[in-house]
């Protein structure tokens, strides 16, 4: 009895050809259409390299894109490929209401859904905004074709009155400022011209540049690729090798689960911590993992805090830019810093292992933004995650970026019921509040705020920012811009708004954070919270009647678990090579 091999799988425009149920002419049909926009038979035959667009006027952080796409475009082309754009929708902080976080998961289906709709033998993934790239990861790792990540880059920084300005740590800053009464109306205005140098992701290590950083260091974007800002000749060169890089991930079949891996991962968290990252980064890579069926412990990212220095000197932790980082050897320099704590045998989108790729970097050479793992600019890593009878499944607080003497610290509550409670008591004169006082706010957690806002960096009190207070220990379910730095408690979990209990807490409670002991919790009895909790009953989450928001809220996950939806995480049975 003779066994016979299983047929190869399709390629170029044979893959995934549209149900006519006759295969043939679907092919024919596909091929007559496309040959109407000036397509001759050899360039149909050729390995097909999809190029995700995510350009729109509404997203900044992208403007780079057509340069990019036809340096891509010049890539495949120079490998002997055929590169075909097409478009996702694009989301940015900015533009995106409630929060950007909440299409975060559509953009990611769609992502999904259109690599594995159009024929392509690889795809690559421009994106840049903090919720595109984790977005497409999603969606690529989900598809299963080989892909590569290609950020927009960072913006270039500003001035205003000699001073070197960038977003979007300095917009946070100087708002404090104008908050405090420090300058007027008139300069707050100046400065908003300013603040954006050019087109590009924020100029600091927010988490548009932590994604990309992580990116790099995942294998999954190439060496080198994620400091350049969007607009110099770096970034259009980097472009044009990844391109180039696809059609060779093509011709390997390399699949995304081949090299995002449980070490890939682990690499993904010490570049997080090693770079002073964003905390939104803990949600993205959660939910990234989570459709490749792993799962990332918050207590395995705990203990590698304590193993990792922070190493990079940028804003919000430190006091460079993006494009200091790209000068100082960027991602390549951090792995080689880093030394044995980076699994260099993971396979990355080059074809070689991370190790390889670190060697041929190079030595480094004298400059003060990326330290020796001797001389860090904080011995523990950016990020600590907390638990207590406020966050039993966890919180998240970026060390890094607190003041010294708030790290220790217990005061009394002022607690905001949801954000418009807040936005309508915060900066009232007569709000009971000083600066031992523990400001927490409920309900902007993934259900019941829907998307998870960053309004979890709660603002200081209009009178005490007056009295020169820079910074408070501020709680919530919520989450907080990667640009942002302060005693920010986040990600609370459970959540207030299906019954955890960051619900309970009232205004005059005593809270306490204690960083060393990984604690954040209220100083009462069991028996006072169970009161409480019966006599709040159940907790009833609103679910909207129709559309994208009643999935959202119906579907989607806790912090701890990437804030995804259940259905689109992997549950052992996902197929990772598309169809």
């Amino acid at each position: 009895m003779s066994s016979s091999s299983p047929a190869p799988e399709p390629t170029g425009l044979r893959r995934g050809l549209t149900s006519y149920g006759d295969a043939e002419f679907s092919l024919f049909l596909r091929k007559a259409f496309i040959k109407g926009a000036g397509y001759s038979d050899d360039a149909l035959e050729r390995t097909v390299v999809g190029i995700v667009n995510t350009g729109s006027g509404y997203n900044p952080c992208h403007g780079n894109m057509p340069a990019l796409v036809e340096a891509v475009k010049r890539g495949v082309m120079l490998a002997g490929g055929l590169p075909v754009e097409f478009p996702t929708i694009s989301v940015h902080e900015s533009f995106s209401s409630p929060t950007s976080m909440f299409l975060r998961n559509l953009m990611s289906m769609d992502t999904e859904e259109m690599i594995r709709a159009q024929p392509m033998d690889a795809v690559v993934l421009i994106g840049g905004c903090d919720k595109t790239v984790p977005a497409q990861l999603m969606g690529a790792a989900s598809a299963g074709v080989p892909a590569v990540s290609l950020v927009t880059g960072s913006m270039l920084t500003g001035g205003y009155r000699g001073e070197r300005v960038g977003a979007c740590t300095d917009c946070r800053a100087f708002w404090g400022k104008f908050r405090a009464q420090e300058i007027t109306k008139p300069e707050i205005d100046d400065v908003n011209s300013r603040l954006v140098g050019s087109v590009g992701t924020c100029s600091v290590m927010g988490t548009a540049s932590t994604m990309a950083c992580i990116a790099e260091a995942m294998g999954i974007a190439l060496p080198g690729s994620a400091s350049a800002p969007a607009v110099t000749a770096d970034r259009v060169r980097i472009a044009e090798r990844t391109g180039t890089q696809a059609v060779a991930l093509a011709t390997a079949g390399v699949a995304p689960s081949s090299i995002l891996t449980p070490a890939a991962f682990e690499n993904g968290l010490r570049m997080l911590l090693a770079i002073g990252g964003s905390t939104n980064a803990i949600i993205h890579l959660t939910a990234v993992a989570g459709r490749l069926g792993i799962k990332l412990s918050l207590d395995d990212l705990d203990r590698m805090s304590a193993e990792t220095p922070v190493l990079v000197d940028l804003k919000p932790s430190g006091k460079y830019y993006m494009e200091d980082f790209h000068r100082a050897g960027g991602v390549p320099a951090v792995l080689r810093e880093l030394g044995s704590l980076i699994n260099r045998d993971v396979l990355t989108v080059t074809g070689r292992t991370l190790g390889e790729e670190i060697n041929d970097a190079g030595p480094g050479f004298p400059q003060d933004i990326i330290r020796p793992l001797s001389e860090p600019i904080y011995p523990q890593g950016s990020l600590a995650v907390l638990r207590g009878n406020l966050a039993p499944g966890g919180a998240i607080i970026k060390q890094a970026a607190v003041s010294p003497a708030l790290l220790e610290h217990s005061g009394p509550a002022v607690v905001f019921e949801n954000a418009a409670d807040l936005a309508a008591r915060i900066d009232d004169p007569s709000l009971d509040v000083t600066p031992d006082s523990v400001l927490v706010l409920k309900n902007i957690g993934p259900v019941g705020n829907p998307g998870m806002p960053e309004a979890g960096y709660l603002p200081i009190p209009k009178k005490l920012a007056a009295q020169g207070v820079k910074d408070m220990v501020r709680i919530s379910d919520g989450r907080m811009s990667g640009t942002a730095a302060g005693a920010v408690v986040l990600h609370v979990t459970p959540e207030s708004a299906i019954g955890g209990p960051l619900r309970l807490a009232r205004t005059g409670d005593v809270v306490t954070l204690s960083v060393s002991r990984r604690l954040v919790q209220m100083e009462v009895s069991e028996e006072e919270l169970a009161r409480r909790e019966a006599e709040l009953g159940p907790a009833t989450p609103t679910v909207p009647q129709r559309g994208y928001r009643r999935l959202y809220v119906q579907e989607v996950t806790q912090a701890d678990e990437g804030c995804d939806f259940h259905f689109l995480r992997d549950s052992g049975e996902t197929p990772k090579t598309s169809a």
